[in-house]
């Protein structure tokens, strides 16, 4: 899926590869992984058949979080942020939703340069992650 609101990246390395790559690369930016979800696990466990991989990591960085939170606490329904990591036509997809996009949606413009900065990290992440 292309979409001017999706951040994606590409790697030939497998989910599992990527995915421990993201959350050491993560955490060397500074963003801290809040949760780990294995979606086909998940809903293998509640008895729904889903036979490709997809995991989701949120991250989030403490300070950037703080600042958004301080113009409008119902940020908080968009955070932290969700990088998910997914099999797509023989490669290992990330793709996260635009921080700009995502906080474009509150009232909040002092917010609009820290969800840019954050933007920018996830993007080095998401580049770092697929380049090994």
């Amino acid at each position: 899926m292309n979409t001017p609101l999706l951040i994606t990246r590409t790697t030939a390395q497998s989910v599992d590869v990527a995915c421990t790559r993201l959350q050491e690369i993560s955490a060397a930016h500074k963003f801290g992984v809040q949760a780990y979800h294995n979606l086909r696990e998940k809903m293998e466990s509640k008895g729904v058949a889903f036979g490709r991989e997809c995991r989701v990591v949120e991250v989030c960085n403490p300070r950037h979080a703080a600042l958004v939170l301080g113009q409008d606490i119902a940020i908080s329904t968009a955070l932290p942020c969700r990088i998910s990591v997914y099999e797509e036509a023989g490669r290992t997809v990330l793709a996260t939703i635009k921080p700009t996009a995502m906080l474009g949606m509150f009232d909040a413009p002092g917010a609009a340069a820290t969800a840019q900065e954050v933007e920018d990290t996830l993007i080095r992440i998401m580049d770092e992650t697929c380049h090994a």
